[in-house]
Parts: C-alpha cells; sequence; structure tokens
C-alpha cells in the first residue's frame, strides 16, 4: 500500500512539471535569455553579423525570421545543423522555383544544390547570388565561357546575361532550360519582318525554322553567328541548291532524298564507300549522309552535329557504357577519336575496320582478319617489342581451328576492368585459356 501511495505521488509531481514546462513553451520564453532571438546565435557567428550588412539579405532575416527557421539550434543529422536537406528547406519557402511541368531542370536545382550560387544569408549580389552576372554561371560552365570569351562574333544577349536566354531554375517551355522554344525566342528580337532579316536568308520563310541549326546563339568567328564550320552551298545562300525554291509549297523539301542528294556535288566520294563490301546503315537509311552531319553548319570538325563520342553513343552505347565503367580504357575511344580504329562510312572489314596502310600492299586488295587487325593495332602500338607470342595467319588459335591468333584474341579494344585491357586476369588467367595444359 506504501508502495502504491509513492508511486501515485511521482505521478502526479510529473503531471506538475509537465504542465509547467507546457505553460513555459507556449508563451513562447522557452527559457531563452532577453533578446536572444536576434542576438545569441550572432554573439559566436560574427561574420555572419558582418554578411548582413550586406545589400540583399535573405527575404526569411531580412522579414524578421530567426536562425531556427532553417537551423536547428540544438543537433541535426545535417550538415550547419541544418532542420533537413538544403533541397526541403529551400522548397518549403520558395515551391515555385521550378515549374511543375518542367521540360529542363537545371542540374544543381534538380540535386538540392541551391547553395552553389545563392548565398542562404546575404550577398552584394541580385537574389543573394554568390557571384554577379554570368560569373556565376562560368563557375561551372567553364567551357563556355572560354569559347564565349575567344568567338569574333559576339551575341550582345550573352554579354548582357545568360538569363536573357536561360531560366536559371527550369523551363516549361523548352530544353536547355531556354525561356521560350527556338524559333520564338529569337524572333522576339529578330523579327522576321525586318528587310534585313529576310535578305540574309534569300527570302526563304523562317518562321518555324530551327535557327540553332546554323546560328551558334553563343558566338562564333563567322559572320552572322554563323558556327565555324559552314557548308559551302549554305556560305553562298544557294539553299534551292539542296532545297526547293522559296516560293515552292514545300520549300524546305530537299530534291533528293538520303546519300543521293549529297552525289550530286560529292559523286566521287559516295561511288567510293559504295564500292566496299560494308557499308555504315544510317547512310543508306532516309536520312543519309544528314544522320551524322549537318547540312548547313556545324560547330564539329566534319561538320558533325556533335562529338565523336557523343554522335557515335548515340547508336552504340553499350560500347560507351562498356568505356566507362571498364578501369583500363582504350585511349582513342576515351578521347572521342572512333575513326581511329573505324571508317566511318564503309569498309572491307567486319566492325567497319579502317584498312590499314601495308607496304607493298594494293588498297584495293582485300587483306586476311589477322594481318589487318595486327597492323591497325600496330600503328600505335609495337605488338612486337612488348610479346613474344606467335600472331599471324599461320597461328591456329587453339580454342577454335577456324580463327587465327591476333591481338583481339587476348584484348577487348573498347576497354575492361583488367590490365592491358586483357579479356582475364591475372595474365596467367588469360593464357590457360588456349593452354588448358597449364591449368592447376
Amino acid at each position: 500500500m506504501r508502495l502504491f501511495k509513492v508511486l501515485l505521488f511521482s505521478i502526479a509531481v510529473g503531471l506538475f512539471l509537465a504542465g509547467t514546462v507546457v505553460a513555459r513553451a507556449d508563451d513562447g520564453s522557452l527559457l531563452l535569455k532577453p533578446d536572444a532571438r536576434e542576438k545569441v546565435c550572432l554573439g559566436c557567428h560574427t561574420d555572419i553579423a558582418g554578411q548582413l550588412k550586406d545589400a540583399d539579405v535573405h527575404s526569411v532575416i531580412k522579414q524578421g525570421g530567426d536562425c531556427t527557421v532553417c537551423h536547428n539550434p540544438h543537433t541535426s543529422n545535417h550538415g550547419k545543423l541544418l532542420a533537413s536537406n538544403v533541397k526541403k528547406l529551400c522548397f518549403k519557402c520558395h515551391p515555385d522555383s521550378v515549374p511543375a511541368d518542367a521540360k529542363s531542370i537545371h542540374k544543381p536545382v534538380s540535386e538540392g544544390n541551391c547553395i552553389i550560387c545563392h548565398d542562404p544569408h546575404a550577398s552584394n549580389n541580385p537574389y543573394h547570388l554568390l557571384k554577379a552576372g554570368n560569373d556565376i554561371c562560368f563557375q561551372c560552365h567553364k567551357g563556355k565561357e572560354k569559347e564565349i570569351s575567344q568567338v569574333k562574333y559576339k551575341h550582345w544577349p550573352v554579354d548582357k546575361g545568360c538569363t536573357n536566354c536561360h531560366s536559371p531554375h527550369g523551363s516549361a517551355a523548352s530544353k536547355y532550360l531556354l525561356k521560350e522554344p527556338v524559333p520564338a525566342l529569337c524572333i522576339g528580337c529578330h523579327k522576321l519582318d525586318n528587310p534585313e532579316v529576310a535578305k540574309q536568308h534569300d527570302g526563304y520563310p523562317m518562321q518555324n525554322a530551327k535557327c540553332t541549326l546554323c546560328h551558334n546563339p553563343h558566338g562564333s568567328n563567322q559572320p552572322g553567328i554563323l558556327y565555324d564550320n559552314v557548308h559551302p552551298p549554305m556560305a553562298a545562300r544557294l539553299c534551292d541548291q539542296c532545297h526547293d525554291g522559296k516560293d515552292s509549297p514545300t520549300p524546305f523539301k530537299t530534291k533528293k532524298d538520303g546519300y543521293k542528294l549529297c552525289a550530286q556535288c560529292h559523286a566521287n566520294r559516295i561511288n567510293g564507300i559504295m564500292s566496299k563490301d560494308l557499308v555504315h546503315r544510317p547512310l543508306l537509311s532516309k536520312q543519309g549522309c544528314t544522320t551524322c552531319h549537318s547540312p548547313h553548319a556545324s560547330p564539329q570538325k566534319f561538320m558533325l552535329r556533335a562529338p565523336m563520342k557523343v554522335l557515335c553513343g548515340k547508336c552504340h552505347p553499350d560500347t560507351i557504357a562498356r568505356q566507362e565503367r571498364s578501369k583500363t580504357k582504350h585511349k582513342p575511344v576515351l578521347d572521342g577519336d572512333c575513326i581511329a580504329c573505324h571508317n566511318a562510312h564503309s569498309s572491307n572489314y567486319a566492325f567497319l575496320i579502317n584498312q590499314p596502310a601495308v607496304a607493298n600492299q594494293p588498297s584495293n586488295k582485300p587483306m586476311d582478319w589477322p594481318t589487318v587487325v595486327d597492323n591497325l593495332c600496330g600503328t600505335c602500338h609495337n605488338y612486337q617489342q612488348h610479346s613474344t607470342h606467335p600472331v599471324g595467319t599461320k597461328v591456329v588459335d587453339l580454342r577454335n581451328k577456324n580463327i587465327r591468333v591476333q591481338c583481339l584474341s587476348c584484348h577487348r579494344v573498347h576497354g575492361t576492368n583488367n590490365k592491358y585491357m586483357l579479356h582475364f586476369w591475372p595474365i596467367t588467367t588469360m593464357c590457360v585459356q588456349c593452354h588448358k595444359e597449364y591449368r592447376r
């Protein structure tokens, strides 16, 4: 009975104390010192106190919010004692930063890395950005900064600021964070009823044209900010050499389909390509040469539509993915120089392998596969110095008597997770694939 009375007393005291704490919490004091909400944090964080004198202060602070809006004053699972991760924290107050139906989202925004651009407390730049103007963009887009700084003809909106054309967080209108799709974005400044605009485009209707097929929106070394490599008919404004006339019901329709259109000027080139045993399949499609090449202008060598590695990777993603995963990478693939080994148009050999130059070997005479492979690899690698293993047409592969030993018997050309791009590792495991008598 005595124990029961003690227990009741303890519960009553506990309830009383709990009620006292709740009462203190409800009155907003939280046992903080006078003026603590404004001063206690800044008493230690003097750097933040100085920063709050900058021109642009975060609105949550400027409007009287205290540090605990974003930070937990005692403990947290997040850096800087943040109340939650940065993405959740920022989007709680800025839910409309990214359109719900966005077609493109800025990578730092999608990753919740808002503080890569914004200072969460204050800054002397608008929107409390870490840097002013284009400098905030160039801290990540360094290649674009270099390109823009070196071009001869600059696009004035770029100098004025990237956000003239791009939304910094996300765009519901277009990819690449563009505020509007092309050409709507372009004709906002370049009015189509301007006689000079019509003259430069030889009178062709441009209201539905994709301006960026020909023009570099960031600047160029060519007049009219055309891409640096311009197709000669395009440069001479001979549009009707390939397309129907400007007054035609179908002015942009090509006069012929596929490679036949290109053969009008490049007949010898096309005939040489078609004379080989294997032709690259895209060349035979309805698009023909324009599957890989831009017919108007391009920033890439050979007027390619994209850097070679990106372009080839669109059809051969498995090869590029293997290279990315591989610990031992083949340098031509790493450098995006696919044509170091492959002919982009046609070949007499499997995988469109280039025919290497061999002394006293006529270019029109087919070579056997081991000779082709070994001599192609030998243009970069002197295998005779790094291996004494016999290779060539007379060396039978012990795994299959119908094939012969050559570089590909041991090496995988697009990279592997093994040293020297070997199919197996360690080397003994590679060797005993053929020399089974030495297996242990």
